[in-house]
């Protein structure tokens, strides 16, 4: 029986049989990972967000493809609950062998800050694959909210500060990060309205019941595209091609408003370099894959360069995010419980 707090969905993705690589292994124990052979077993990718979010989205566009590089199967379970750490939890607790792996995003580098019996340690509990994408993040509200640009926006809030909501989805997540900065770019306090994923927040924006909300391009294009929400900005340096009327920030009047949403891949601390070497490779390839560079473009992203994606490149982001992060979040005075 399903909890709340961990649901958890699995989809296959990938139809191709693991094939030679698997030889006769019918299911006995676990194979040891670290042989030539791997993968010799389905391998899992853990996202630890709801189903059809962000995050989901670009861990199954780059699946099939990794899949068809390791020449095996490559499952998607979302495993939800505090903010991302649930699902985090449980690969770094799982065997490293190299079929548990992790899809995070930005909020790997926040939860230390948030979370005070974390049961993890992003540099120490995990190995780094490589980074996947950069998202957009994008400032967008109910489509009859009165402000009709980026500064109406900023002198309306802090004029009616007391009755603004401003929607995310949950303490730690990306949506509840870049609400801090636009609070902190502003100087102003508003109505914070959590939910336990974007989709639900953003279902309630379009449809009127809360006033706006930060969200990734990967979740807003479709619904900015059709008119169905109104759009301020999009919180990059440069315009996103696939929203190419949409001002930054910057352009916008709130230059201090930057932030985007990197998502990388983990497997548990002491798992075999070969085999992390091999996921890195199978990382490679999908984000060189045409049809994942097409897709991500549609959603207002682009894949890393291809040095991004490696673990040494990783590791640097993750660091330096830590840092960025541990401030904002102390200096907001934000916790989670």
């Amino acid at each position: 029986m399903t909890t709340p707090r961990t649901f958890r969905m699995i989809a296959a993705i990938g139809v191709l049989s693991l094939a030679a690589a698997c030889g006769g292994n019918g299911g006995g124990g676990a194979p040891q990972a670290g042989a030539g052979a791997y993968p010799e077993q389905n391998i899992t990718i853990v996202v630890p967000f709801s189903a059809g979010g962000p995050t989901d989205t670009v861990t199954r566009m780059i699946a099939e493809p990794m899949a068809a590089k390791l020449g095996g199967k490559i499952v998607v379970q979302n495993v939800e609950g505090a903010g991302g750490t649930v699902g985090a939890g449980e690969v770094a607790n799982a065997n490293p062998d190299g079929y548990t792996v992790l899809m995070h995003h930005i909020g790997m580098s926040t939860a230390p800050a948030l979370y005070s019996n974390l049961g993890y340690k992003p540099l120490e509990s995990f190995e780094m694959i490589g980074l996947v994408t950069e998202v957009p993040m994008t400032i967008v509200a109910r489509k009859d909210f009165e402000p009709a640009t980026l500064q109406d926006l900023v002198t309306y809030v802090k004029a009616n500060s007391a009755k603004v909501t401003l929607a995310n989805a949950g303490v730690g997540a990306a949506s509840h990060l870049c609400g801090l900065l636009f609070q902190t770019a502003t100087g102003v306090k508003l109505q914070e309205v959590p939910y336990k994923g974007t989709g639900p927040a953003l279902t309630d924006l379009v449809g009127g019941q809360v006033d706006f909300m930060c969200d990734q391009t990967t979740n807003t294009s479709g619904q900015i595209s059709a008119g169905e929400i109104k759009a301020y900005a999009v919180t990059t340096p440069e315009r996103v091609k696939s929203l190419p009327d949409l001002p930054t920030t910057a352009e916008a009047g709130l230059p201090g408003m930057e932030v985007s949403v990197w998502h990388g891949l983990y497997v548990p601390k002491g798992t075999p370099q070969d085999v992390v070497a091999k996921l890195t490779d199978a990382l490679k390839t999908a984000l060189a894959d045409q049809k994942v560079v097409d897709q991500m473009a549609k959603l207002g992203t682009a894949p890393v360069k291809a040095e991004d994606a490696t673990p040494e490149a990783h590791k640097k982001k993750l660091e330096e995010q830590l840092g960025v992060w541990g401030k904002v979040i102390a200096d907001a005075g934000v916790k989670a419980q």
